[in-house]
């Protein structure tokens, strides 16, 4: 099996681990220690949903495309980490 993040980032399940990635950050700056966190499987970091492989399966029009156009969602506390950085 190939498998290539570009066809499938921003999906449903993306946007939920990144979401709890986001938490476990923010719960971490709250230590008094300093933390080091590795994504072993992070792959290239920043994927451009309108990409040939992206537009090809469209999976992000059920993940980050419809989570980005429900206007509740940021008022959400539990996703506001994560919606920061994917604003910025």
């Amino acid at each position: 099996m190939n498998y290539r993040h570009a066809y499938h980032a921003g999906n449903f399940s993306d946007v939920f681990k990144h979401a709890v990635m986001a938490l476990i950050v923010e719960s971490l700056k709250n230590k008094d220690k300093p933390f080091c966190y590795i994504d072993t499987h992070a792959g290239i970091g920043q994927y451009d949903l309108m990409a040939i492989q992206a537009q090809k399966t469209g999976e992000y029009k059920a993940g980050i495309e419809a989570l980005m156009a429900d206007s509740t969602a940021s008022a959400h506390p539990l996703l506001a980490p994560y919606l920061d950085v994917v604003r910025a």
